[in-house]
């Protein structure tokens, strides 16, 4: 694998992921409070299906770090780089498939995500996104140790990108339908 396509693979991943939160209204993550339209539940059986959830999001980011750092890629190899592509592919289906259950879960409810949960996340997907980055960085051969200023500058970049979809939900005004005065 080239390194410019795996930076270009991450911009543009970071770019979709970064608004994702701002354009869906659906749950991406399974929280352990209740958010506003949800039905009410135990507050243990809250805890334990997001506990169990973020376990299972964690597992996954774990196995495709593992798959995709360990796999060896010759760009000159076309089956070797099909191939590659096939696990970023199926990678990407099944962590789409674990984020889209919450929303599939509370699909009969109107939720109302708050700006918080939002935020919150952009941070997952910061976090998937930046393991993927990883696993391209061991795939090529390069593995740099970072320090806390390489994550708050890529973070703060997450952000820039993620503007868009803000301006989008919060400051475009959308006008509301004028009510018809009924005179009597």
């Amino acid at each position: 694998m080239n390194q410019s396509f795996a930076v270009w693979i991450l911009i543009g991943l970071s770019l979709i992921t970064a608004n994702l939160p701002f354009l869906a209204e659906r749950p991406f993550l399974i929280l352990p409070w209740t958010q506003k339209g949800e039905p009410a539940a135990p507050a243990w059986m809250q805890w334990i299906f997001s506990l169990i959830f973020l376990a299972l999001l964690a597992t996954l980011a774990y196995g495709a770090f593992g798959l995709i750092g360990g796999a060896l890629v010759m760009a000159s190899d076309l089956a070797s780089v099909s191939l590659f592509l096939a696990k970023i592919g199926g990678l990407a289906v099944v962590i789409a498939a674990l984020l889209a259950y919450p929303g599939w879960r509370s699909r009969a409810y109107v939720i109302e995500k708050s700006f918080f949960v939002r935020l919150l996340e952009m941070l997952m997907f910061y976090l998937l996104v930046g393991i993927l980055g990883f696993a391209f960085e061991v795939n090529l051969g390069n593995r740099f140790t970072q320090g806390w200023e390489f994550y708050a500058v890529t973070f703060s970049l997450f952000l820039v990108l993620g503007y868009p979809g803000f301006v989008y939900r919060y400051l475009l005004r959308r006008p509301k339908p004028r009510q018809a005065r009924t005179t009597g």
